[in-house]
């Protein structure tokens, strides 16, 4: 977080509630991708025992992305109306008893209708996390909070497959699914009995902190109604809705089909892959860090935060399609993980870039305007791994035989192509006015 300038002589200290706000963020996040990620790394299991094929292994991964597509917006209204605290502990609450009830599906249906509701509990959780930082935060220190956020998720998804087969050494993999379960139970109880909607009412915020928030309170939740027809018709959110889908079209494949890619495309071990199915992650967790860094400082070196949100997503969102088809030229396993890491790397470059724009130009409706941004990024999400299934199944040369190289190829193509649109998008967006000002988008360029 930055340092602010040393308190006067005699003056009040200001207190540090909202670092630990932060730290409750941190520990969310890492909940929210161990969750997330937990299955790719037992699909093979549960492919085997639910009796699976590819295109049926697709459609569960596809399940949780439409589902937390199509709940990203009612979560994000829901915490800009009612105040993220109510919101976040019912929606950890309610993904966690899915994330356990998952290890209970007896079947296909049973699985796809698991992971639909676990992907409805998990949409309402970066739209209320965004409203918080745009409460809690000086705005100073929101795009950093949010790259040190995604970097926090990133790694908890990166070291989930060790987690999960050091797991699955002591337990089957459906009560893997209970005990990852009951964490967020956890975290959801403490967080309901710590947070407040406004840093004012929280007994630990001295009036030094507060006065450091600089207005924030403005941004609280309200009962007044989000114009959607504004948001709608406005064209920076188009393109900041199109640049996120083509993000997430490509990073779904990290944690859907990677370990089936690494296994049966490139022959490595469960173990192995373990290791390496975590290298996109890590790599990214790091993008995401850059990201908010190169963005701040290229804001103070140009004094034009606009051009330094576009000039970091574009170049990530170009070079993450880049090293997809140099992946498609590689054939040893290691060096192909390493192409795909920093491709994920530069895929996430973008997310400060994307979640500081949600909350300067969203300001009280940040909640909304996230929500809808990653509403439509797992609309992508969901696509993403359902078009994988599909082009692997095309080319099987026989029924019962593994997918060919070949069919991985195109998948990694077909991605990259998506990426370069995502990069495009990103050259028109003006990623600073808020929303309820009348000011012309050139006025911040």
């Amino acid at each position: 977080m930055p340092s602010h300038p040393a308190a006067a002589p005699g003056a009040q200290v200001p207190s540090r509630a909202r670092h630990v706000v932060l730290w409750f963020v941190i520990a969310l996040a890492i909940i929210t991708y161990v969750d997330r990620v937990c299955i790719s790394q037992t699909a093979g299991d549960i492919r085997r025992d639910l009796g699976l094929n590819e295109q049926q292994m697709g459609l569960v991964f596809g399940a949780f992305g439409l589902a937390y597509a199509l709940f990203e917006i009612p979560g994000g209204w829901m915490g800009d109306r009612y105040g993220p605290r109510s919101v976040l502990m019912k929606v950890v609450v309610m993904w966690s008893f899915f994330t356990a009830a998952t290890g209970a599906a007896w079947n296909f249906v049973s699985m796809l209708v698991c992971r639909f509701l676990f992907g409805a509990g998990e949409a309402g959780c970066f739209p209320n996390v965004t409203k918080i930082f745009t409460i809690w935060l000086p705005s100073d220190e929101r795009v950093r909070a949010q790259g040190v956020l995604w970097l926090s998720a990133r790694w908890g998804g990166a070291f989930t497959p060790l987690l999960v087969v050091a797991v699955l050494a002591l337990m089957h993999w459906r009560w893997a699914f209970a005990f990852f379960g009951l964490i967020g139970v956890v975290w959801a109880v403490a967080f309901y009995a710590w947070f407040r909607d406004r840093p004012k009412d929280h007994p630990s915020v001295n009036a030094a902190e507060l006065a450091l928030m600089d207005g924030a309170e403005k941004n609280a939740p309200s009962h007044a109604r989000v114009p959607w027809g504004r948001l709608c018709s406005n064209r920076t959110v188009w393109l900041l809705w199109v640049q996120y889908f083509a993000m997430s079209y490509g990073w779904y494949f990290y944690v859907t089909w990677l370990p089936t890619y690494l296994r049966e495309a490139r022959g490595v071990s469960l173990e192995k892959s373990a290791i390496l199915a975590g290298l996109p992650l890590f790599f990214g967790g790091i993008g995401c860090f850059v990201g908010g860094w190169a963005a701040r400082v290229l804001a103070e070196r140009w004094r034009n935060v606009a051009r330094a949100r576009r000039v970091v997503a574009t170049t990530g969102l170009f070079a993450a399609g880049a090293l997809l088809v140099v992946a498609t030229r590689i054939n040893d396993p290691v060096f192909a993980m390493i192409a795909l890491g920093l491709a994920s790397f530069s895929n996430d470059l973008a997310m400060a870039p994307d979640w500081g724009a949600c909350m300067d130009v969203g300001g009280r409706l940040a909640g909304s305007l996230s929500g809808s941004m990653n509403m439509m990024g797992n609309f992508g999400g969901m696509l993403g791994p359902l078009v994988v299934g599909f082009i692997l199944s095309a080319h099987k040369p026989a029924p019962d035989a593994p997918p060919t190289m070949q069919g991985w190829t195109m998948a990694f193509l077909v991605a990259a192509a998506v990426y370069f649109v995502g990069a495009i998008a990103w050259l028109f967006i003006d990623p600073v006015t808020p929303l309820e000002e009348e000011t012309s988008p050139q006025a911040a360029a």
